[in-house]
């Protein structure tokens, strides 16, 4: 939940809800970004993630990823054309550091647009390192199987960054686990019941058992292994609870066929079942990823 765990625009034909889009990105970051650090570092365990590794993350949003990889010496690059305030959040955590308490990491390049463009963009790391070496590793880790279409653009993605990767290069997909598994199924489900004048739009549904094999088939990519991973969503409380999952612009439908506050309401109502004893808020989920080859 590019994790976004959406798309920020949906395609819905009714007029996007009017929100602080500076403040979603910063509830993204502070709030719901993290909760995917499970399946960001699983991955990089398993494909040993590190010095000798030059990493392309699609849709990196505000590069909470980027930054776990950056850390085990990775050279990482990140793409985005939905949302610029993430990225300024992404450019802040890797070009200046956390805080201005650290230095850049060296290799990094935040891009915005799409993986076509990241040849031709003039924003290389702060040493000047424009070594266009082909990448070793590509990331796409907005889990999909959530919402109805969100693999989509997923394809056109691939078929412009896997050719920016060397032969054999692993390409990690994510997505949604089991409805059963995962209890932030039940309360996304408030988001269909409110947009449903516009069902026909970006509605949730459950994850499908290949959903990620598919998409690295039309991708013509070579399935090498899967794995599955407990990402807990957990709050201090019911109102960064909402917070966080707004911020993944999930709502964003519901938002527009009721209003802020009646979507407000009834999400609060929803996670008032999993509200613990001390006030915290804990949704226990499982996500899914594929690794796939480049051929």
């Amino acid at each position: 939940m590019t994790p976004t765990l959406a798309r920020q625009h949906p395609s819905h034909a009714g007029a996007a809800p009017r929100v602080d889009l500076r403040a979603r990105a910063r509830d993204w970051s502070e709030i719901q970004e993290r909760m995917l650090v499970p399946l960001y570092e699983a991955v990089y365990e398993r494909l040993d993630v590190g010095a000798g590794t030059r990493l392309l993350g699609l849709g990196c949003g505000s590069g909470l990823a980027l930054l776990l990889a950056a850390s085990r010496g990775a050279a990482v690059t990140g793409v985005d054309s939905r949302a610029p305030e993430r990225l300024a959040l992404a450019r802040e955590r890797l070009l200046s550091g956390e805080a201005g308490t650290e230095p850049a990491h060296a290799g990094t390049r935040i891009v915005e647009g799409s993986p076509r463009d990241v040849d031709d963009t003039d924003d290389t790391d702060d040493t000047g390192d424009a070594d266009r070496a082909a990448y070793t590793l590509v990331t796409a880790f907005e889990p999909i199987g959530c919402l109805a279409g969100d693999s989509e653009g997923l394809g056109e993605l691939l078929a412009e960054a896997t050719p920016l990767a060397e032969r054999g290069a692993p390409v990690v997909l994510a997505g949604w686990g089991p409805p059963e598994r995962c209890a932030t199924s039940s309360v996304l489900r408030v988001a269909t019941k409110l947009a449903d004048p516009l069902r026909s739009a970006r509605s949730w549904r459950p994850a499908l058992r290949d959903d990620l094999e598919e998409v690295a088939q039309r991708a013509g990519l070579r399935p090498d292994g899967s794995g599955r991973v407990a990402c807990p969503f957990g709050y201090a409380d019911v109102a960064s609870a909402v917070r966080g999952l707004l911020s993944t612009g999930l709502f964003d439908a519901a938002v527009t066929a009721t209003d802020q506050e009646q979507v407000d309401k009834e999400l609060a109502e929803a996670l008032h079942a999993y509200r613990r004893e001390d006030g915290t808020v804990w949704l226990p989920n499982v996500f899914r990823y594929l690794i796939a080859r480049v051929p």
